[in-house]
């Protein structure tokens, strides 16, 4: 048997009767899953268990109905992502250097060499 979503609208007032409803329906075999909503009131319960023993337990004491009886996850949406071309290194690396340069307007792009003989003030010894 598969695990199924089942999703029951339970008439509970407050956490007292929340907790003692949860309590009812979790002695049922094949729970995998169970929360509930006390905003909406409703019950979410999860596995391989029959819709109708769980709203049997309920309705002993509460009144409850079936909303949804569904498979276990719902189906997950694929979006259509545009993928941008791959760049090649070469590319890549000069628009990160032009990225640099904007952020760093003042960065040295060319050095000067002097070698020593054309500096008379240049160390001879070294």
């Amino acid at each position: 048997m598969a695990e199924k979503k089942i999703v029951v609208k339970v008439d509970v007032a407050d956490d007292d009767e929340k907790r003692k409803a949860m309590m009812a329906v979790s002695v049922l075999p094949g729970i995998n899953y169970m929360s509930m909503d006390m905003k909406e009131k409703k019950m979410t319960v999860i596995g391989t268990i029959d819709p109708v023993k769980v709203v049997e337990k309920l309705r002993k004491r509460w009144n409850a109905h079936i909303i949804t009886i569904g498979p276990k996850e719902e189906p997950k949406k694929t979006e259509n992502k545009k993928e941008e071309p791959k760049k090649d290194s070469a590319e890549h690396l000069a628009e990160l250097v032009n990225l640099y340069g904007a952020y760093n307007p003042h960065l040295t792009t060319h050095y000067t060499v002097i070698s020593r003989e054309e500096d008379p003030n240049s160390c001879v010894i070294c």
